[in-house]
């Protein structure tokens, strides 16, 4: 269980999106949360895999290997 506070405006925000959507607004916060967490795990995941690149722990694959690798031609 969670609670959180929210400044007025973004209440009121989260409270119009959920009335226009039908959903509560505990289920959209809900959703915003986990597309957060998502977000923040793959932006972590990315940024380690820059930093790997960068200290010759890893390739690089030029875009267009992969495009042709994978059929994705126009």
């Amino acid at each position: 269980m969670l609670a959180i506070e929210l400044p007025p405006d973004a209440e009121a925000r989260l409270d119009a999106l959920a009335k226009a959507v039908g959903r509560t607004k505990a289920a959209c916060a809900r959703d915003a949360i986990l597309e957060y967490l998502d977000d923040m795990e793959d932006l972590r995941i990315a940024e380690q895999r820059l930093a790997d690149n960068r200290a010759g722990r890893s390739q690089s694959v030029p875009l267009e290997d992969v495009i042709r690798r994978y059929g994705l031609e126009d």
